[in-house]
């Protein structure tokens, strides 16, 4: 209990906060379904999202609940969420933890609204792939908020690679665009899933992405989040090996002589980016992790 509760508290602060939150709400749907049907019923009802106006309009908030709400029964529920939340840790906690938790709760929700509002907009003309329509199906689940972040990340490091089973190393960015080529046929079946919540996720974060690559220029008068995202995003830097030892310091110090020099503090973020760029995040220190999240947030 007390290793789990350590490496509980090592998890940065965003991403712990929203997989608590949405365990919490699963774990306490089930004994509501169970012990409280009724109040189960009244949750569905009104926390979910019914994607279909007017009745939006009154009750706006289910754009942002239904992404922390998961109420599928049985063993489908609990991969629905098992899977969005492995997803949230595999993807999530390197990019807050190299952007910060403000930028990691902006993309989640921008992601999830994202979702809700696609639902919206196809749920009178495709209600088998937005929920609403005269069934009022309800959309729920991380899932679009998810997919936003993985689309994201993709975008701004193009050539971030992952392990899969079966499939092994393979660039984030086609994995997205397997995500999407499954929502593309689930569309042309009636499975119920809400096929236009990921795609209004997807497209979010794509937006994300690239209006935060649109911002890179030269490596000069950069801030620490756009030296990370050149770095890491692959074909943007042009320069490989021992060149990136020529990058000066964003913030030059005087030295005795006169001319510019990086500070100690800035050297030590230079080779922790360095070592990312080699090694991957995962090769640093914990103390290394920590001077580049607080570097972060100054």
């Amino acid at each position: 209990m007390n290793q789990f509760q350590s490496w509980y508290n090592r998890q940065p602060p965003a991403l712990r906060t929203i997989i608590t939150i949405n365990v919490g709400v699963y774990v306490l749907s089930q004994f509501l379904l169970a012990l409280a049907p009724g109040i189960y019923t009244f949750a569905r009802a009104h926390l979910a999202l019914h994607p279909v106006f007017p009745d939006l309009i009154f009750e706006p908030w289910q754009l942002v609940t239904y992404n922390f709400l998961h109420m599928g029964r049985g063993f489908g529920g609990l991969l629905h969420i098992a899977f969005n939340m492995l997803w949230l840790f595999w993807i999530g906690k390197e990019y807050e933890e190299m952007h910060g938790s403000q930028r990691m709760w902006t993309l989640y929700l921008a992601a999830g609204i994202g979702g809700g509002l696609m639902c919206a907009l196809l749920s009178p003309i495709a209600p088998g792939i937005a929920g609403g329509g005269p069934a009022d199906i309800p959309v729920y689940g991380a899932s679009a908020s998810v997919l936003g972040v993985i689309m994201a990340v993709a975008i701004l490091y193009p050539y971030k690679q992952i392990g899969l089973l079966f499939f092994g190393v393979v660039r984030l960015l086609y994995v997205v665009v397997g995500f999407l080529i499954i929502d593309a046929l689930l569309a042309l079946t009636s499975t119920g899933t809400a096929v236009a919540a990921h795609w209004g996720g997807a497209l979010s974060g794509y937006l994300f992405g690239t209006k935060k690559r649109s911002r890179r220029g030269g490596t000069e008068n950069l801030g620490l989040l756009d030296r990370l995202e050149r770095w890491l995003g692959g074909g943007d830097d042009q320069e490989t090996g021992p060149a990136r030892s020529t990058r000066t310091s964003t913030k030059p110090s005087s030295a005795s002589d006169g001319t510019s020099t990086p500070s100690d503090a800035e050297q030590e973020v230079d080779r922790i980016l360095d070592k990312i760029s080699e090694h991957g995040y995962d090769a640093l220190s914990d103390d290394e992790k920590r001077t580049l999240y607080e570097a972060s947030q100054s």
